[in-house]
């Protein structure tokens, strides 16, 4: 059995916001993530956001939709996503330039990786860093 689909990730956060053109923005201005696609209902709801970083992905929608994955998110607090950058100080600073929280500047960790930490207008928390799970080093 294959575990991934040509190189493709297969694990994608996903996150739902009371504003999601809003956080679209943050993420892709503040934090340099790229628009792949958005998907918007004729009231211009974000139904579903795909949005890259690297060879990941995070999926993001509009709180407060019908339907089984909207039900079940519906009283879900914040999550935590973990973004592999590197050039940590370099990301921090756009990240500040766009006034984006900062949790915890830039810090060498004993693990070896440099890490920051942000938080979204929403509550979620962004660490950004040199660590690569299953990279080998």
């Amino acid at each position: 059995m294959t575990e991934t689909a040509g190189g493709v990730p297969t694990v994608f956060p996903t996150v739902l916001y009371d504003d999601a053109q809003a956080a679209i923005r943050t993420l892709t201005e503040g934090l340099g993530f790229t628009e792949e696609a958005v998907y918007r209902g004729e009231d211009g709801t974000v139904l579903h956001a795909e949005l890259s970083r690297g060879n990941g992905r995070v999926m993001l929608g509009s709180r407060g939709r019908a339907g089984v994955f909207a039900e079940a998110m519906a009283g879900s607090g914040p999550a935590g996503v973990y973004v592999v950058v590197d050039e940590v100080d370099e990301h921090h600073a756009r990240a500040v330039a766009h006034g984006v929280e900062i949790l915890m500047p830039p810090t060498d960790q004993d693990y070896g990786s440099r890490d920051y930490m942000a938080r979204d207008a929403e509550g979620n928390v962004w660490s950004f860093g040199t660590y690569a799970p299953g990279s080998g080093g």
